[in-house]
């Protein structure tokens, strides 16, 4: 982008000048399950912002250029001469690399701030405006870039468990206390939801209670391990059927951030044919004939 001065535009908006801030959902970060505009939008931008994980899976198609290319200071010459940099993330520098971006921006540079999975869910977009407000970054646009999140993911590798009516929960405390997440966990078991958790590395054992005192023991649950991600996760892609009785007895599949656990309600059900086992939740007491 042009990085001479100029002046806003005549409605009093975003100044011609500045670039854009891209929040960009790469999926589980292998490029079958990215979308072909993250990809453009990480191979176009002057700067990208990026995990040393999701770095090493954007190599794989050449989304990224591999990592001899770039010169200490993290800069590469792409085809044709375009000059990018690549900066390294990490949780710790999250809202100093949100500061940074704004200023890659204001000097005119298009920024592709990579997440895993879907940026909006439990991912990086609500940080992005709160230090946009935080910082009063009002002159900076900011453009969402839609991926793949494990709830979808996961139920691709198993079946098509989120037909009907679902929710996400994430287990996670760190922001939210535990009674608030139990009193998510109990309406969402009540209300008849399927229910996808995140962050299960902690207290999904005590997520399981909650939920089959208000669901029967015989509910169907998936545990899915880095969907889509194969064996370029930290586990190794993997699933596993049971049931919400027996769920908690399986802690060894249950592997860190990668895992997530579909539980399933009163019509959730499996199917199987000569290749494996599916768990369905069907639209809703509908025959073929009603399609």
């Amino acid at each position: 982008m042009s990085t001479e001065e100029s002046a806003a535009d005549t409605d009093g908006g975003t100044p011609d000048d500045h670039g854009t801030l891209y929040v960009v959902g790469i999926g589980p970060g292998l490029p079958d399950h990215m979308t072909a505009k993250a990809k453009r939008v990480i191979e176009s931008s002057e700067v990208v912002i990026a995990s040393s994980l999701y770095q090493e899976f954007l190599r794989d198609d050449g989304t990224l250029p591999q990592k001899d290319a770039v010169d200490d200071d993290g800069f590469v010459t792409r085809e044709g001469g375009f000059e990018q940099e690549i900066v390294r993330s990490s949780m710790g520098r999250q809202i100093e690399l949100a500061r940074a971006a704004f200023d890659y921006v204001r000097e005119g540079k298009d920024v592709a701030h990579v997440s895993g999975g879907d940026p909006s869910v439990y991912g990086k977009s609500d940080l992005i405006f709160k230090m946009a407000e935080e910082e009063d970054a009002t002159d900076v646009p900011i453009e969402i870039v839609p991926g793949i999140t494990a709830a979808l993911g996961g139920s691709a590798n198993v079946g098509a468990p989120l037909c009907n009516d679902f929710c996400t929960i994430s287990l996670s405390d760190k922001w939210r206390g535990w009674e608030e997440i139990e009193e998510k966990l109990r309406a969402a078991a009540i209300s008849g939801f399927v229910i996808v958790l995140y962050n299960c590395w902690r207290n999904y054992e005590q997520a399981v209670e909650i939920v089959r005192e208000e669901r029967t023991d015989d509910a169907l649950v998936a545990i899915v391990n880095d969907a889509g991600r194969e064996d370029a996760g930290r586990n190794g892609e993997s699933e596993c059927i049971t049931t919400l009785g027996e769920a908690a007895d399986h802690d060894d599949k249950v592997s860190g951030m990668g895992t997530s656990l579909i539980i399933g309600n009163h019509e959730t059900e499996t199917w199987r044919n000569d290749d494996r086992t599916y768990l369905v939740t069907p639209r809703g007491g509908r025959d073929v004939d009603d399609f």
